[in-house]
């Protein structure tokens, strides 16, 4: 007769678990606190000399920053299988597909169209 495992977390037993130090996360909380000021000092002023819409740029690529130091250590990505990276940057294109789309409606529109 063939013997049966009752365990339910069968298949789990051979993943890896990574355990990550608390100085990594205060320092993680540290850089995220950093860039939410940095982004409030920033919005005090206006980058329009630069290029149309340098604030937005520059408010976005400190999201963007972010959101990967909290994607790759408190989701725990950076320390997760392939599949789960494959996944984080598939939702990163999609992203990227989404501003594109988009920006050309933005960009398309006849100036002014907006204004009163």
């Amino acid at each position: 007769m063939a013997e049966h495992n009752t365990d339910k977390n069968e298949g789990f037993h051979d993943a890896e678990h990574h355990i990550v130090a608390i100085p990594l996360y205060l320092m993680v909380f540290g850089i995220l606190v950093f860039g939410t000021i940095l982004t409030s000092i920033v919005a005090r002023f206006d980058l329009d000399f630069i290029f149309p819409g340098a604030n937005t740029l520059l408010a976005l690529l400190i999201a963007f920053t972010k959101m990967t130091f909290v994607a790759l250590i408190f989701m725990h990505v950076k320390y997760s299988s392939r599949l789960i990276w494959l996944t984080a940057i598939a939702g990163f294109f999609w992203l990227a597909i989404m501003f594109a789309f988009t920006m050309q409606d933005y960009l398309t529109r006849a100036p002014g169209v907006f204004n009163r």
